[in-house]
């Protein structure tokens, strides 16, 4: 009977430790996943702003393009009018791309919101 006894301790002890050995599995694999949901979510966030500035930049120097040959004779003028246009395209993009990448660090929705500003008009600030 204590032999019977032992061995079924022993069974259950074993089956401790494997069902410790799976739980300990399952969490390095769970750490595993958030890790590189973590890098796939910054690898799609750069896939998006290489995008964003890649789009950007030609449209805005296409737009510089149009605007030298509708108002520019001189060549010059018109190669810094499209060097604006690609200057205004990759500003807009690095703009949006840090508040995408902020927006992510603080845990707040990506969206992109006007400011919030609080004028008063004149008749309220005559009336204080």
């Amino acid at each position: 009977r204590k032999r019977k006894s032992e061995i079924a301790n022993c069974g259950r002890k074993e089956e401790g430790r494997v069902w410790e050995k799976i739980k300990s599995e399952d969490r390095i694999e769970s750490e595993m996943e958030t890790k590189s949901n973590i890098d796939s979510d910054v690898n799609a966030k750069w896939d998006a702003c290489l995008d964003l500035t890649a789009r950007r930049v030609v449209y805005s120097s296409l737009g510089g393009a149009f605007a030298g040959l509708l108002f520019f004779r001189s060549p010059v003028t018109r190669w810094a009018s499209i060097a604006f246009g690609a200057g205004i395209g990759i500003g807009s993009a690095y703009t949006d791309c840090s508040r995408l990448f902020d927006a992510s660090s603080s845990s707040t929705s990506a969206t992109l919101s006007a400011p919030k500003t609080t004028e008063t008009s004149v008749s309220q600030a005559a009336e204080e």
